[in-house]
């Protein structure tokens, strides 16, 4: 009876938890658990400070999950080492555990700069964890200035979630555009515009040369005022487990298509894995919730002895703010693609074209059926198979013509 081990409580692991389950009905798993909550949705932090969730709706699996899956979770205990040799994993607790099947899915940590006078700063918070947005949630009043640095995914969410408990917030940024390695200029100019009209303020292209208790002063010479500092600079994914015992590790663990690392028996997903991306035929990080699920998924099946491969990821964010939708998927350099552009008042759409084949797409404003342009990118659709110029403005079934919908779908539309 195989012994299996998982490294994290996340999405990634829920995955391999029910991958090893289709296999195997038996064998023995254990979950290392570095915080002490049951696996829950982590996006739903934010939602959860805006008052759109509560603790009970942000749980990713119901109360019985663990049980129900023969699973024993050992909460608030970190993996400090693995010894491939020995199969054994030591943890943070002092205990040891054996395995004959290891997934690594310890997720990512926040990134912090060194900055002056930081540690001067009694009242400052990460926002990756639910114990992050519980912690934040017990420094906010109405009156509180609230200083977040980092305009990606991570402090924006972070503003729309806190927006209406605090007095004003103030979103600083290296670069000279917001979600930056997600959108181009047009689609952030957008975004930030919508923002700024709903009382966010941004200082782009700057950063704090030094901290006072209360105030950062930036290297444009601007001084600001803060009660409340809110660290979302940006996110490492957990590799050192692998890399310190000589596994391949580039920004991420690097993974084949079935989630096994390059030392025997240990597979990897989630955040801290790097795996295959189809839109752009290269190895990288694709930190995405169903992605995160899909490769835990793989990798159990394949600890189990099942056979599993995951070729047709493809990076994505969806995401809204205040009501305004955004959505961007696969390849989107155009350095490499031509793009195909219609803008109006009320959004953006980008379409990256290489080869005859669609490789990724930015959306803003309306983001109805994208899915269909995310199966384009999947399954390799020919554009020269399709009424691409009409599927552009409306994502339709009609538009892949009836020989498609017949051989695909199996149906008229």
């Amino acid at each position: 009876m195989k012994k299996y081990v998982v490294i994290g409580n996340g999405t990634a692991a829920v995955g391999c938890i029910e991958g090893i389950r289709s296999v195997d009905d038996e064998g023995p798993i254990n979950v290392i658990s570095a915080e002490n909550h049951p696996v829950y949705s982590r996006p739903l932090i934010s939602y959860y400070l805006e008052d759109k969730t509560d603790l009970e709706r942000i749980k990713y699996r119901p109360d019985g999950f663990y049980e129900d899956n023969g699973c024993t979770v050992l909460y608030g205990v970190s993996a400090v080492s693995v010894d491939p040799d020995n199969k054994t994993v030591s943890l943070s607790n002092g205990d040891t555990l054996g395995y004959d099947e290891l997934c690594v899915a310890a997720g990512s940590s926040p990134f912090v700069p060194p900055m002056q006078g930081l540690d001067t700063v009694e009242s400052k918070f990460s926002f990756m964890t639910l114990n992050d947005a519980l912690a934040l949630e017990k420094a906010l009043t109405p009156e509180s200035r609230v200083l977040i640095i980092g305009a990606g995914l991570i402090g924006l969410k972070c503003a729309e979630g806190i927006f209406d408990k605090v007095g004003k917030i103030t979103v600083c940024d290296l670069s000279d555009r917001i979600l930056s390695s997600i959108f181009d200029t047009g689609c952030a100019d957008f975004v930030q515009k919508y923002l700024e009209e709903k009382g966010m303020d941004f200082l782009l292209s700057d950063s704090v040369e030094r901290f006072e208790p209360n105030t950062a002063h930036m290297k444009s010479g601007a001084a600001v005022d803060f009660d409340v500092l809110v660290l979302a600079v940006g996110v490492r994914a957990n590799i050192s487990l692998i890399m310190d015992v000589g596994g391949e590790c580039t920004r991420g663990i690097v993974c084949d298509t079935r989630m096994k690392t390059s030392v025997g028996h240990i597979y990897a997903a989630g955040d801290c894995a790097e795996t295959f991306d189809s839109s752009s035929g290269e190895n990288r990080v694709m930190a995405l919730l169903p992605n995160a699920y899909a490769e835990g998924r793989t990798a159990g099946i394949n600890m189990a002895g099942g056979e599993a491969c995951l070729d047709n990821e493809i990076p994505m964010n969806s995401i809204g703010f205040f009501g305004l939708h955004t959505m961007s998927a696969g390849l989107c350099d155009p350095d490499k693609c031509e793009v195909l552009e219609e803008t109006n008042d009320t959004g953006i759409r980008k379409f990256y074209v290489k080869d005859n084949y669609l490789r990724g797409f930015r959306l803003i404003g309306n983001i109805e059926r994208a899915g269909i342009y995310t199966s384009m990118i999947r399954n390799k659709i020919p554009l020269d198979t399709v009424d691409f110029e009409s599927l552009k403005k409306m994502p339709e079934l009609f538009f892949f013509g009836e020989k498609y919908r017949r051989d695909v779908l199996g149906r008229k539309v």
